[in-house]
């Protein structure tokens, strides 16, 4: 399970970036969403944005979706995989208002700030995301709309959790390159929040995540990933996981969401996509290696996917700039 995990992860090459610095009073409330606008200063708009907020002092409520609202506090980080419009208040039940025109872009030494509210209790919110120029992930699309991680409670064994709680203190006070520190940790982070999910995922679930933990469609998943270039067909994976191959692909499409040949067809195209990053190798030996006969098949398909040629898409990865 961890392995195919792990293959999953090592394709995302996150970006991150803190945009704001965020201090309320009492009586609050605001609603709140990342746009590519707010990512354009820090680079290219990625494809995928998981917004979070790491509350420094104070406390707060959370609303995402149909969900009940949240309670946040001082040490929380909270992370929002689908990047969902969601509501922050200091408490429930108030109207959001709008601050666009509160927020204070002009700060050249960080991130734009904002100060709101009105004048009672203070609550302090770091607000940051982590951008994927990979679509259609398989992981990020079974996460929840929200995970919550509290780093306050650090003991000497969450060196993680610390340095965290260090940096915040350091952005807080205005330390050089302390930005960029917490927006590598929070990389970490996400890492640690996607453990702990794991473990409190409900046997019911369905979804990628739940089909990685199933014996049999966990078994077909790895077979996959360790071998995308192999000619798989069903009717192979079916007889490996001792199923047929009618029941076979109905277990696999129910928890993973998508029929196995369709799958693998995407995770031989999120592998070629970082191949193209981070490879000299041609485009038809990277065809080849992921598994497809031929440049122009693998074009067509990368074109359908990715929206722009596997050479149009590569020329434009920063690292090629």
């Amino acid at each position: 399970m961890m392995d195919v995990l792990s293959d999953i992860i090592a394709t995302i090459r996150f970006s991150s970036s803190v945009f704001l610095d965020a201090r309320f009073t009492a009586p609050w409330c605001i609603e709140a969403q990342i746009t590519p606008d707010d990512c354009k200063p820090y680079g290219a708009v990625p494809t995928a944005i998981i917004a979070y907020h790491y509350i420094v002092s104070g406390e707060l409520y959370l609303g995402s979706g149909a969900e009940l609202p949240h309670k946040l506090q001082s040490g929380d980080i909270v992370l929002l995989p689908q990047n969902g419009r969601h509501i922050l208040a200091s408490k429930k039940g108030l109207r959001p208002a709008s601050i666009d025109h509160l927020i204070n872009t002009d700060n050249a030494s960080g991130p734009a700030l904002l100060h709101f509210g009105g004048g009672g209790e203070p609550c302090h919110i770091i607000c940051g995301f982590l951008g994927c120029d990979i679509p259609d992930n398989p992981l990020i699309n079974s996460l929840p709309s929200l995970l919550q991680l509290n780093v306050g409670q650090a003991d000497s064994d969450n060196w993680m959790a610390s340095t965290f709680q260090h940096a915040a203190q350091e952005f807080s006070r205005g330390g050089v390159g302390s930005a960029t520190i917490l927006g590598k940790l929070a990389e970490l982070l996400f890492v640690e929040a996607l453990r702990r999910y794991l473990l409190t995922l409900p046997a019911s679930n369905t979804g990628w995540l739940a089909g990685l933990r199933d014996p049999k469609v966990g078994k077909a998943l790895a077979q996959l990933h360790r071998q995308p270039a192999h000619q798989w067909t069903t009717d192979e994976l079916a007889k490996s996981a001792n199923l047929s191959r009618s029941a076979f692909a109905e277990r696999f499409t129910q928890l993973v969401g998508l029929p196995p040949m369709r799958y693998l067809s995407q995770w031989r195209l999120q592998l070629a996509a970082v191949r193209l990053r981070e490879s000299p190798l041609s485009i038809v030996n990277i065809a080849h290696e992921v598994g497809y006969e031929s440049e122009a098949s693998f074009s067509r398909a990368f074109r359908n996917t990715f929206h722009s040629t596997p050479g149009q898409w590569r020329r434009s990865q920063p690292d090629n700039d």
